[in-house]
Protein backbone atom coordinates (compact mmCIF):
# COMPACT_ATOMS: atom_id res chain seq x y z
CA UNK A 1 0.00 0.00 0.00
CA UNK A 2 2.90 2.38 0.68
CA UNK A 3 4.14 1.87 -2.88
CA UNK A 4 0.69 2.52 -4.33
CA UNK A 5 0.26 5.75 -2.35
CA UNK A 6 3.76 6.96 -3.28
CA UNK A 7 3.03 6.25 -6.94
CA UNK A 8 -0.32 8.03 -6.77
CA UNK A 9 0.89 11.18 -4.98
CA UNK A 10 4.36 11.24 -6.48
CA UNK A 11 3.73 10.46 -10.15
CA UNK A 12 0.02 10.04 -11.00
CA UNK A 13 -1.00 13.37 -9.45
CA UNK A 14 0.80 16.42 -10.78
CA UNK A 15 -1.62 18.93 -9.29
CA UNK A 16 -4.88 19.14 -7.36
CA UNK A 17 -6.84 19.15 -10.64
CA UNK A 18 -5.76 15.53 -11.19
CA UNK A 19 -7.79 14.29 -8.21
CA UNK A 20 -10.89 12.32 -9.22
CA UNK A 21 -13.05 13.30 -6.21
CA UNK A 22 -13.32 16.24 -3.82
CA UNK A 23 -12.68 14.10 -0.73
CA UNK A 24 -9.22 15.52 -0.14
CA UNK A 25 -9.55 19.08 -1.37
CA UNK A 26 -11.55 22.00 -0.08
CA UNK A 27 -10.78 25.37 1.43
CA UNK A 28 -14.41 26.15 2.25
CA UNK A 29 -14.74 28.58 5.11
CA UNK A 30 -11.11 29.70 5.12
CA UNK A 31 -10.80 32.45 7.78
CA UNK A 32 -9.88 35.84 6.38
CA UNK A 33 -6.71 36.14 8.47
CA UNK A 34 -5.28 33.02 6.79
CA UNK A 35 -5.62 34.31 3.23
CA UNK A 36 -2.57 36.63 3.39
CA UNK A 37 -0.66 33.82 5.11
CA UNK A 38 -1.29 31.54 2.14
CA UNK A 39 -0.43 34.33 -0.32
CA UNK A 40 3.16 34.20 0.98
CA UNK A 41 3.61 30.57 -0.06
CA UNK A 42 5.41 29.67 -3.29
CA UNK A 43 3.17 28.81 -6.26
CA UNK A 44 4.78 25.40 -6.82
CA UNK A 45 4.04 24.40 -3.23
CA UNK A 46 0.43 25.49 -3.60
CA UNK A 47 -0.11 23.59 -6.86
CA UNK A 48 1.06 20.31 -5.32
CA UNK A 49 -1.32 20.58 -2.36
CA UNK A 50 -3.92 17.81 -1.86
CA UNK A 51 -5.25 18.42 1.66
CA UNK A 52 -8.79 19.05 2.94
CA UNK A 53 -8.38 22.65 4.12
CA UNK A 54 -5.73 24.33 6.23
CA UNK A 55 -5.39 22.64 9.62
CA UNK A 56 -4.84 25.60 11.92
CA UNK A 57 -5.58 25.38 15.65
CA UNK A 58 -5.52 28.42 17.91
CA UNK A 59 -2.70 29.94 20.01
CA UNK A 60 0.34 28.96 17.92
CA UNK A 61 2.98 31.54 18.80
CA UNK A 62 6.33 29.92 19.68
CA UNK A 63 4.88 26.40 19.39
CA UNK A 64 6.79 23.37 18.08
CA UNK A 65 4.59 21.60 15.52
CA UNK A 66 4.85 18.27 13.70
CA UNK A 67 2.94 17.85 10.42
CA UNK A 68 2.18 14.24 9.51
CA UNK A 69 2.06 13.74 5.75
CA UNK A 70 3.32 17.22 4.97
CA UNK A 71 3.46 16.72 1.20
CA UNK A 72 4.81 19.73 -0.68
CA UNK A 73 4.86 21.73 2.56
CA UNK A 74 1.89 24.08 2.18
CA UNK A 75 0.57 23.65 5.72
CA UNK A 76 4.09 23.69 7.16
CA UNK A 77 4.89 27.02 5.53
CA UNK A 78 1.56 28.48 6.63
CA UNK A 79 2.07 27.35 10.22
CA UNK A 80 5.69 28.53 10.15
CA UNK A 81 4.42 32.10 9.84
CA UNK A 82 2.00 31.67 12.73
CA UNK A 83 4.45 30.09 15.19
CA UNK A 84 6.98 32.82 14.39
CA UNK A 85 10.75 32.66 14.27
CA UNK A 86 10.95 31.31 17.84
CA UNK A 87 8.67 28.41 16.95
CA UNK A 88 9.34 25.55 14.57
CA UNK A 89 7.55 23.20 12.19
CA UNK A 90 8.73 19.72 11.18
CA UNK A 91 7.09 17.98 8.24
CA UNK A 92 7.14 14.22 7.67
CA UNK A 93 6.31 12.66 4.30
CA UNK A 94 7.23 9.46 2.45
CA UNK A 95 7.04 10.76 -1.14
CA UNK A 96 10.31 11.90 -2.73
CA UNK A 97 8.65 14.11 -5.33
CA UNK A 98 6.65 15.99 -2.69
CA UNK A 99 9.64 16.38 -0.37
CA UNK A 100 11.74 17.70 -3.23
CA UNK A 101 9.25 20.52 -3.75
CA UNK A 102 9.05 21.27 -0.03
CA UNK A 103 12.82 21.36 0.50
CA UNK A 104 13.46 23.40 -2.64
CA UNK A 105 11.68 26.41 -1.17
CA UNK A 106 12.93 26.54 2.42
CA UNK A 107 15.16 29.56 1.80
CA UNK A 108 12.51 31.27 -0.32
CA UNK A 109 10.06 31.16 2.58
CA UNK A 110 12.64 32.16 5.20
CA UNK A 111 13.31 35.33 3.21
CA UNK A 112 9.61 35.88 2.47
CA UNK A 113 8.77 35.67 6.17
CA UNK A 114 11.68 37.94 7.15
CA UNK A 115 13.29 35.31 9.40
CA UNK A 116 17.03 35.26 10.09
CA UNK A 117 16.96 31.47 10.06
CA UNK A 118 14.51 28.91 8.71
CA UNK A 119 12.06 27.48 11.23
CA UNK A 120 10.83 24.71 8.92
CA UNK A 121 12.40 21.32 8.14
CA UNK A 122 11.29 18.12 6.46
CA UNK A 123 11.99 14.44 7.10
CA UNK A 124 11.38 11.45 4.86
CA UNK A 125 9.56 8.68 6.64
CA UNK A 126 6.33 6.85 7.36
CA UNK A 127 3.84 8.37 9.78
CA UNK A 128 3.30 4.95 11.41
CA UNK A 129 7.08 4.70 11.97
CA UNK A 130 7.79 8.03 13.61
CA UNK A 131 10.01 6.27 16.14
CA UNK A 132 12.56 5.70 13.34
CA UNK A 133 13.03 9.40 12.56
CA UNK A 134 15.08 10.52 15.56
CA UNK A 135 12.28 12.64 16.99
CA UNK A 136 12.36 13.08 20.75
CA UNK A 137 9.39 11.94 22.81
CA UNK A 138 7.45 14.64 24.70
CA UNK A 139 8.93 17.33 22.43
CA UNK A 140 6.03 18.68 20.31
CA UNK A 141 3.33 21.07 21.46
CA UNK A 142 1.00 20.28 18.58
CA UNK A 143 0.76 17.61 15.88
CA UNK A 144 -1.30 18.32 12.76
CA UNK A 145 -2.31 16.20 9.80
CA UNK A 146 -4.38 17.03 6.77
CA UNK A 147 -6.26 14.18 5.09
CA UNK A 148 -3.32 11.77 5.44
CA UNK A 149 -3.92 9.35 8.34
CA UNK A 150 -6.55 7.57 6.23
CA UNK A 151 -3.71 6.65 3.84
CA UNK A 152 -1.73 4.84 6.53
CA UNK A 153 -2.00 1.03 6.70
CA UNK A 154 -1.47 1.12 10.49
CA UNK A 155 -3.53 3.93 11.96
CA UNK A 156 -3.21 2.61 15.50
CA UNK A 157 0.58 2.98 15.29
CA UNK A 158 0.21 6.56 14.01
CA UNK A 159 -1.90 7.57 16.99
CA UNK A 160 0.22 5.75 19.55
CA UNK A 161 3.50 7.24 18.33
CA UNK A 162 1.95 10.68 18.02
CA UNK A 163 0.90 10.40 21.66
CA UNK A 164 4.48 9.58 22.65
CA UNK A 165 5.88 12.59 20.76
CA UNK A 166 3.49 15.12 22.29
CA UNK A 167 4.33 17.09 25.40
CA UNK A 168 1.87 16.62 28.29
CA UNK A 169 -1.02 18.97 27.56
CA UNK A 170 -0.24 18.92 23.84
CA UNK A 171 -2.72 17.92 21.20
CA UNK A 172 -3.22 16.39 17.79
CA UNK A 173 -5.40 18.71 15.72
CA UNK A 174 -6.16 17.10 12.38
CA UNK A 175 -8.61 16.76 9.52
CA UNK A 176 -9.36 13.47 7.83
CA UNK A 177 -11.98 11.38 6.06
CA UNK A 178 -14.26 9.00 7.97
CA UNK A 179 -16.84 6.45 6.88
CA UNK A 180 -20.21 5.60 8.38
CA UNK A 181 -19.26 1.90 8.33
CA UNK A 182 -16.23 -0.36 7.85
CA UNK A 183 -14.98 -0.50 4.25
CA UNK A 184 -15.02 -3.96 2.55
CA UNK A 185 -11.55 -5.40 1.90
CA UNK A 186 -11.95 -5.49 -1.89
CA UNK A 187 -12.50 -1.71 -1.91
CA UNK A 188 -9.61 -1.04 0.46
CA UNK A 189 -7.32 -2.78 -2.03
CA UNK A 190 -8.30 -0.49 -4.91
CA UNK A 191 -5.39 1.96 -5.47
CA UNK A 192 -7.55 4.78 -6.89
CA UNK A 193 -10.17 4.58 -4.14
CA UNK A 194 -7.38 4.44 -1.57
CA UNK A 195 -5.41 7.29 -3.12
CA UNK A 196 -8.57 9.41 -3.25
CA UNK A 197 -8.80 9.12 0.57
CA UNK A 198 -11.97 7.01 0.48
CA UNK A 199 -11.35 3.30 0.94
CA UNK A 200 -8.67 3.84 3.60
CA UNK A 201 -11.04 5.92 5.72
CA UNK A 202 -11.72 4.66 9.20
CA UNK A 203 -15.20 3.81 10.39
CA UNK A 204 -15.73 6.69 12.83
CA UNK A 205 -16.39 4.49 15.86
CA UNK A 206 -13.25 2.44 15.18
CA UNK A 207 -11.34 5.74 15.17
CA UNK A 208 -12.76 6.70 18.56
CA UNK A 209 -11.73 3.34 20.00
CA UNK A 210 -8.22 3.52 18.52
CA UNK A 211 -7.75 7.06 19.83
CA UNK A 212 -8.75 6.01 23.34
CA UNK A 213 -6.47 2.95 23.17
CA UNK A 214 -3.55 5.21 22.21
CA UNK A 215 -4.15 7.37 25.30
CA UNK A 216 -6.44 10.08 23.91
CA UNK A 217 -9.27 9.32 26.31
CA UNK A 218 -11.80 11.92 25.19
CA UNK A 219 -11.67 12.62 21.40
CA UNK A 220 -13.33 15.94 20.55
CA UNK A 221 -14.98 16.57 17.18
CA UNK A 222 -14.38 20.18 16.10
CA UNK A 223 -16.21 20.31 12.77
CA UNK A 224 -17.51 18.01 10.03
CA UNK A 225 -19.19 18.00 6.66
CA UNK A 226 -20.51 15.25 4.35
CA UNK A 227 -18.37 14.47 1.30
CA UNK A 228 -19.87 14.45 -2.18
CA UNK A 229 -17.87 12.29 -4.58
CA UNK A 230 -19.16 13.78 -7.88
CA UNK A 231 -17.60 11.04 -10.02
CA UNK A 232 -20.08 8.52 -11.52
CA UNK A 233 -17.54 5.70 -11.90
CA UNK A 234 -16.39 5.97 -8.30
CA UNK A 235 -19.97 6.39 -7.05
CA UNK A 236 -20.84 3.08 -8.73
CA UNK A 237 -18.16 1.36 -6.64
CA UNK A 238 -18.36 3.04 -3.27
CA UNK A 239 -21.32 5.41 -3.38
CA UNK A 240 -23.39 3.20 -1.05
CA UNK A 241 -21.17 4.36 1.83
CA UNK A 242 -21.42 7.83 3.33
CA UNK A 243 -18.15 9.67 3.93
CA UNK A 244 -17.38 12.72 6.02
CA UNK A 245 -14.54 15.19 6.28
CA UNK A 246 -13.99 15.91 9.97
CA UNK A 247 -11.58 17.77 12.20
CA UNK A 248 -10.74 16.32 15.62
CA UNK A 249 -8.58 17.45 18.49
CA UNK A 250 -7.02 14.85 20.79
CA UNK A 251 -5.33 16.05 23.97
CA UNK A 252 -2.49 14.28 25.74
CA UNK A 253 -3.96 14.55 29.22
CA UNK A 254 -3.51 11.24 31.07
CA UNK A 255 -6.01 12.16 33.83
CA UNK A 256 -9.02 12.58 31.54
CA UNK A 257 -11.97 10.38 32.44
CA UNK A 258 -13.82 8.05 30.09
CA UNK A 259 -17.01 10.09 30.44
CA UNK A 260 -17.91 13.73 31.05
CA UNK A 261 -18.24 13.97 34.83
CA UNK A 262 -19.80 16.93 36.64
CA UNK A 263 -17.82 18.58 39.46
CA UNK A 264 -19.76 21.83 39.50
CA UNK A 265 -17.05 23.63 37.54
CA UNK A 266 -17.21 26.53 35.10
CA UNK A 267 -14.92 28.76 33.05
CA UNK A 268 -14.99 32.35 31.82
CA UNK A 269 -13.31 33.19 28.52
CA UNK A 270 -11.30 36.43 28.59
CA UNK A 271 -11.50 37.03 24.84
CA UNK A 272 -7.71 37.13 24.53
CA UNK A 273 -6.99 34.42 21.95
CA UNK A 274 -5.91 36.08 18.70
CA UNK A 275 -8.62 36.21 16.02
CA UNK A 276 -11.21 35.00 18.57
CA UNK A 277 -12.21 38.16 20.47
CA UNK A 278 -15.84 37.24 21.12
CA UNK A 279 -15.89 33.47 21.56
CA UNK A 280 -13.61 30.44 21.58
CA UNK A 281 -14.70 27.13 20.08
CA UNK A 282 -13.05 24.17 21.77
CA UNK A 283 -15.11 21.66 19.80
CA UNK A 284 -18.45 21.22 18.09
CA UNK A 285 -20.35 21.34 21.39
CA UNK A 286 -18.33 23.95 23.28
CA UNK A 287 -18.39 27.52 21.95
CA UNK A 288 -17.53 29.70 24.95
CA UNK A 289 -18.56 33.35 24.78
CA UNK A 290 -16.35 36.06 26.23
CA UNK A 291 -17.25 37.09 29.78
CA UNK A 292 -20.02 34.53 30.28
CA UNK A 293 -19.88 31.88 33.01
CA UNK A 294 -19.81 28.61 31.10
CA UNK A 295 -20.41 25.35 33.04
CA UNK A 296 -18.07 22.54 31.99
CA UNK A 297 -17.38 18.92 32.80
CA UNK A 298 -14.12 17.87 34.41
CA UNK A 299 -12.54 16.83 31.11
CA UNK A 300 -13.30 20.14 29.42
CA UNK A 301 -11.97 22.00 32.47
CA UNK A 302 -8.65 20.12 32.12
CA UNK A 303 -8.50 20.69 28.34
CA UNK A 304 -8.52 24.40 29.07
CA UNK A 305 -6.62 24.50 32.39
CA UNK A 306 -3.82 22.00 31.69
CA UNK A 307 -2.94 23.20 28.17
CA UNK A 308 -1.67 26.27 26.34
CA UNK A 309 -5.16 27.82 26.71
CA UNK A 310 -4.95 28.33 30.49
CA UNK A 311 -4.00 32.02 30.43
CA UNK A 312 -7.12 32.88 28.44
CA UNK A 313 -9.66 31.65 30.99
CA UNK A 314 -10.80 32.16 34.55
CA UNK A 315 -11.53 28.88 36.31
CA UNK A 316 -14.29 28.26 38.83
CA UNK A 317 -14.38 25.20 41.08
CA UNK A 318 -12.22 22.14 41.65
CA UNK A 319 -12.61 18.39 41.86
CA UNK A 320 -13.70 18.14 45.51
CA UNK A 321 -17.37 17.39 44.83
CA UNK A 322 -18.79 15.02 42.24
CA UNK A 323 -22.36 15.35 40.95
CA UNK A 324 -22.50 12.44 38.47
CA UNK A 325 -22.51 12.53 34.69
CA UNK A 326 -22.48 16.04 33.21
CA UNK A 327 -25.94 16.85 31.88
CA UNK A 328 -26.26 16.76 28.10
CA UNK A 329 -23.10 14.80 27.35
CA UNK A 330 -24.83 11.83 25.76
CA UNK A 331 -24.73 9.52 28.78
CA UNK A 332 -27.62 9.30 31.20
CA UNK A 333 -28.38 7.42 34.39
CA UNK A 334 -29.07 3.80 33.33
CA UNK A 335 -31.42 3.13 36.24
CA UNK A 336 -35.12 3.92 36.67
CA UNK A 337 -35.80 6.55 39.33
CA UNK A 338 -39.14 4.93 40.17
CA UNK A 339 -39.72 1.27 40.94
CA UNK A 340 -41.20 -0.83 38.14
CA UNK A 341 -42.36 -4.42 38.32
CA UNK A 342 -40.35 -6.83 36.14
CA UNK A 343 -42.12 -8.86 33.47
CA UNK A 344 -40.16 -11.96 34.42
CA UNK A 345 -37.76 -13.24 37.04
CA UNK A 346 -34.47 -11.58 37.79
CA UNK A 347 -31.25 -12.45 39.52
CA UNK A 348 -32.36 -11.14 42.92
Amino acid sequence: MHDQVQEYYGKTLQGSDDLQTNACCTDDGMPEFLKPVLSNIHDEVMVRYYGCGLVCPEELADMRILDLGSGSGRDCYALAQLVGEQGSVVGVDMTDEQLEVANRHIDYHREKFGFSQANTSFKKGYIEKLDQLGLENNSFDIIVSNCVINLSPDKEAVLKQAYDLLKPGGEIYFSDVYAERRIPAELVDDPVLYGECLSGALYWNDFHNLAKKAGFTDPRLVSDRPITIDNPKIIDRIGHINFFSATYRLFKLPDLESHCEDYGQAVIYKGTIEHHPNAFTLDKHHTIEKGKIFPVCGNTWKMLHDTRFKAHFEFIGNFDNHFGIFDGCGTSLPFDLTETLPDSGGCC
